[in-house]
């Protein structure tokens, strides 16, 4: 799924991870950080083209005030600048968000934020890790969302409550996050339930324009080994369409991935699987599944700068074969 700029755990530590320092006095604390990417890529579409993507600009803004000695007012303010849904240049905002953090009992934030799946994945990919786990939405304006984090055992609940007044305003969601640290291991597991979700982005749904009703999990373990990384996953994905007219998918996915870093450079290499099987509301089920494989290599020329390329094959009929290459600056 894709990461927000400043992920809301760190907030749990009372102050918000960023790049610069705009104000920091009498404990009241006011950061921000910024990124901008930029990639070649040839994607896997059939018949598609090579090209340049504006694959990423955010701009966020986090506050930290001190209301009582272990307990912080906080705040969220991001701008993202490649909405694919509007026209070519808009900005978005996508986080607007308040609450309060302690350290001994995590953080609860209100308003436009991402959920806890937006979290959810192991994969090491940069843009060709190909179809797998799929929750579909993981932002909303009427989120609830909590953090708690001792170092050792960490959890996570969001809420998206109905929203009134917009197009699919029937939309709910609530998703979760259980794990734990041992040592140099990291292991947890993500659970989703979602009605009335707009099924416009499931990729291999295309025969279904309406909303969704979605529940899933996804395991997840990471180990760490000197300078080598691991990781896998597991999950299952049970989309249903609301109307109950066409019918559901079950969908399991599977990801592998491991990493070395050798001083400045860091080289992966992935596989994901998906098996998707539809049963729909008369005629025959059908059955469609993916395997692919990709591999990159980064280079970080700075704290602050880096830059990749990546390979990649699927077995989806028709694909063509996937690279890119990239640059990112970020503060």
């Amino acid at each position: 799924m894709k990461k927000t700029l400043l992920a809301l755990a760190v907030l749990a530590a009372g102050s918000a991870q960023a790049g610069v320092n705009l104000y920091d006095q009498d404990g009241v604390v006011v950061d921000v950080a910024g990124a901008a990417e930029v990639q070649y890529i040839q994607e896997y579409t059939a018949n598609s083209d090579s090209k340049f993507r504006l694959d990423d600009g955010d701009l966020a803004f986090n506050t930290t005030v001190p209301v009582s000695n272990n307990l912080n007012a906080v705040s969220g303010l991001a701008f993202n600048f490649e909405d694919k849904g509007a026209a070519e240049g808009s900005v978005k905002n996508d986080e607007l968000w308040v609450g309060f953090s302690s350290n001994d009992f995590g953080t609860i934030t209100f308003g436009r934020q991402y959920l806890i799946a937006d979290d959810s994945g192991i994969g090491k990919d940069v843009e060709l890790g190909g179809d797998g786990l799929d929750f579909v939405q993981a932002q909303g304006d009427q989120t609830v969302k909590y953090v708690f984090d001792n170092g050792q055992f960490y959890a996570g609940l969001s809420a998206l409550l109905m929203e009134t007044g917009k197009a699919g305003d029937e939309t709910s969601i609530i998703d979760g996050r259980i794990g734990a640290r041992f040592g140099d291991l990291d292991a947890r597991v993500y659970l989703y339930s979602g009605e009335d979700v707009a099924a416009k982005n499931i990729t291999f749904f295309s025969n279904l324009t309406g909303n969704v009703d979605i529940d899933g999990y996804n395991l997840e373990g990471e180990y760490i080994m000197g300078a080598f990384a691991f990781a896998a996953s597991f999950g299952q994905v049970e989309y249903e369409d609301s109307a109950n007219t066409i019918g559901k998918i079950e969908a399991d996915t599977a990801a592998l991935a491991g990493s070395y870093t050798m001083d400045k450079t860091t080289f992966a290499l992935g596989y994901t699987y998906l098996d998707a099987d539809l049963t729909p509301k008369t005629g025959a089920s059908s059955n469609g599944d993916a395997n692919t494989f990709y591999a990159n290599v980064t280079q970080q020329m700075h704290a602050n700068v880096k830059v990749y390329g990546e390979i990649g094959t699927t077995d989806v009929d028709n694909s063509e074969f996937g690279y890119v290459a990239g640059m990112e600056v970020s503060f």
